[in-house]
């Protein structure tokens, strides 16, 4: 601690960080040393992804396809826009796991894909997934 004379009131104390900065430094260098030497890795050889990039989902798994013009398909079976909220309900009637995958035509809009996911949502349905596209 350093202490002057101040010109209003006398005596003044200042503290002295300096020593406290350089143990913080040298405490931040510690940690970073150590922690390079607690990171542990396991070197592998992974095989190249295959060439067939299309997962194709379960086999138990129930597909929506989003036709255009209004049409839909449950597991390829044409569905009326009317009665899709029945269809998939009728669907997943008797089926413990409650998951529909949904795959939307080309050029579909977000509206008519939402539509049909509030439609599964209505029926029960408790996760829905999207299929990607395939290029």
């Amino acid at each position: 601690m350093a202490m002057g004379v101040s010109a209003r009131k006398g005596m003044a104390a200042d503290i002295n960080v300096t020593p406290m900065i350089d143990v913080l430094l040298v405490l931040l260098i510690i940690f970073m040393v150590v922690q390079q030497g607690l990171q542990k890795g396991l070197e592998l050889q992974v095989p190249p992804p295959p060439e067939d990039r299309t997962t194709p989902p379960a086999p138990d798994g129930i597909v929506l396809e989003v036709l255009p013009g209004g049409h839909y398909a449950i597991n390829t079976q044409p569905v009326g826009a009317e009665g899709l909220q029945t269809a998939v309900a009728r669907v997943f009637a008797n089926r413990p796991r409650k998951v529909l995958f949904v795959k939307a035509a080309e050029g579909m809009t977000y509206g008519e894909v939402t539509t049909a996911v509030d439609a599964s949502r209505a029926a029960g349905v408790t996760v829905i997934g999207l299929v990607p596209r395939t290029s």
